[in-house]
């Protein structure tokens, strides 16, 4: 069975929700942060770096989270992807984690580089229910959560997005983002 490495309050559960979309089974495995798991040996087997998500399925180990969320789409997912839609599905994973995370979570590039990306982002979805298209994806649990986390994390405030509003309304109606993202049991 996949063992999914997280602590509380961690990017874990993006891959959490991912996992609970496309049911696949696995054992939650919370490391406690505060007391330094995460930096125990047993653990730096798994990720040298001592950071969470790390999933263990077999012999296999991977680590963050982006390359975790590709991993399942390709093996249980979306396996006849074909070389665009992965193509895809990397680009707006790696557009969350790479560029537009420092641009929410820096407070010194907040005010000026979010509104470039929300209108952007904005501009896109009042075309499409989804961030590829009409279809629900994972490079949605990587958009979402992150837009999620940071309307939360700091009251962003994305009034004056509506289709981005639209959008994160969609992702919350489902259950396993209401589960793991939001917390709703």
């Amino acid at each position: 069975m996949l063992k999914l490495y997280g602590g509380a309050r961690s990017r874990a559960s993006i891959v959490q929700w991912y996992l609970e979309e496309l049911a696949v089974p696995y054992e939650f495995v919370l490391l406690d942060m505060q007391a330094g798991e995460h930096h125990q040996p047993a653990f730096l087997t798994i990720n040298p770096i001592g950071k969470v998500p790390a999933i263990v399925e077999g012999d296999f180990k991977l680590w963050e989270s982006g390359a975790i969320l590709l991993y399942l789409a390709e093996k249980y997912g979306e396996p006849n992807l074909t070389l665009k839609r992965r193509s895809l599905l990397n680009q707006w994973i790696n557009y969350a984690n790479a560029t537009l995370s420092p641009a929410m979570i820096s407070d010194a590039v907040r005010k000026t580089e979010l509104p470039r990306h929300m209108t952007m982002l904005n501009h896109l979805l009042a075309n499409q229910l989804f961030i590829i298209d009409e279809s629900f994806s994972v490079a949605d649990v990587a958009l979402g959560s992150l837009i999620t986390y940071c309307q939360m994390m700091f009251q962003i405030d994305l009034s004056e997005y509506s289709a981005i509003v639209g959008y994160v309304k969609r992702l919350s109606e489902r259950p396993p983002c209401q589960k793991t993202i939001l917390g709703i049991k």
